[in-house]
């Protein structure tokens, strides 16, 4: 099952990189393992998803310690993380896809052992019970991180609405995009921003085409 859904998931990352000629290497896929047990999260491993997401710290670290033989994975951690638990997990991933706060990076600076990369969460569509920095406070925040060193914001996250047209998900995207670019113009040494991190089960081909380089696909690869 894993596999043949494995084998979807990659074939339209290929047409929707052909549709805008972009290179496949250039998106990596991140496996969102958050609703499914050891077992499964192993197989997908197997099937040589290196890139793996969780978003509770407990079955995060229980996993980890679990699938210590797999020396090859990249661990990152996506949604919400409450500031009396980053203790307990940021030395243990390698990137943060949810940086929303400056409170947030205070706490990973004072307990971060090693240079954590993060991806600044941007609240691009403007919802209300969305998190994230909105596009208008972006470059101020980003410019707030500037003395944390164990911060080097990597690149921007975003999601569209659940709900969301494909014409709205371009246009979230699309913006998103444009943020991104418009950091990476500012070489700023702890704020490369090269990557966004956009787009998941339903809708990372559109955002694929504009220019996601790190999606984040769950339900698609254990659906049954």
């Amino acid at each position: 099952m894993i596999s043949d859904n494995l084998r979807k998931v990659k074939q339209e990352m290929q047409d929707s990189c052909a549709l805008v000629s972009r290179l496949r290497s250039d998106v990596t896929l991140v496996g969102v393992t958050k609703s499914v047990d050891l077992g499964q999260t192993i197989e997908l491993a197997k099937q040589g998803v290196d890139h793996l997401a969780e978003n509770r710290v407990d079955q995060f670290l229980i996993k980890k310690e679990k699938m210590r033989d797999f020396t090859n994975l990249s661990w990152h951690f996506v949604g919400n993380l409450q500031r009396r638990k980053v203790k307990s997990v940021i030395n243990e991933i390698d990137f943060f896809h949810a940086l929303d706060s400056i409170k947030l990076a205070n706490e990973i600076q004072k307990r971060a052992e090693k240079t954590i990369y993060c991806f600044v969460e941007v609240n691009v569509s403007g919802e209300s019970s969305k998190q994230g920095v909105t596009s208008e406070n972006l470059l101020d925040f980003i410019e707030q991180l500037k003395t944390l060193d164990k911060i080097k914001v990597v690149g921007l996250m975003t999601m569209a609405p659940l709900n969301s047209s494909k014409k709205e998900q371009h246009e979230i995207f699309a913006k998103l995009k444009k943020l991104q670019e418009t950091i990476q113009k500012k070489n700023l040494s702890f704020a490369p921003c090269t990557q966004t991190s956009m787009g998941m089960s339903n809708d990372f081909s559109v955002a694929i085409q504009e220019g996601a380089t790190f999606i984040r696909v769950g339900t698609a690869l254990f659906k049954d």
